[in-house]
């Protein structure tokens, strides 16, 4: 399920719209990700404000080149197997993305159409896929 060149730019269009808020945005994800999944929050240190913003930092690197997996094959690589070395599971990537699409939807407000809802849930899953492939993460 990959991106148009339309939704790839409205996806990076509205994280940029949020670049000023990261500390909050990043913050409520993982707000939001607990809620969803309390188990998970073992996984992550305890500096959540500097987790989140190399989160959102993150996030917005790789969605530059979405498209080309192969350009970003490395960082997946990288940043999958760190996951998995934490304990993160395949699984757990379903709650990640839930969390992530709540804190848009609050972020953007009534600028989150479902337009741009489903492009995000399309991103996510390429991104996902790739750090579960790349890294070799376990399902379960």
């Amino acid at each position: 399920m990959t991106l148009t060149s339309t939704e790839h730019q409205m996806v990076r269009d509205s994280l940029n719209r949020l670049r000023d808020e990261f500390d909050t945005r990043s913050l409520y994800f993982y707000e939001a990700l607990f809620r969803r999944e309390p188990v998970l929050r073992d996984l992550f240190r305890e500096d959540l404000a500097g987790q989140g913003m190399k989160f959102m930092t993150t996030l917005a690197v790789i969605l530059e080149k979405l498209n080309d997996e192969d350009a970003d094959a490395a960082q997946y690589t990288g940043l999958g197997r760190q996951h998995a070395s934490l304990g993160v599971k395949a699984a757990d990537f379903a709650p990640m993305g839930e969390a992530l699409i709540e804190t848009l939807r609050a972020g953007l407000g009534a600028d989150f159409t479902p337009e741009l809802e489903l492009a995000w849930h399309k991103a996510y899953a390429q991104v996902a896929a790739a750090m579960i492939r790349r890294g070799a993460i376990p399902g379960t």
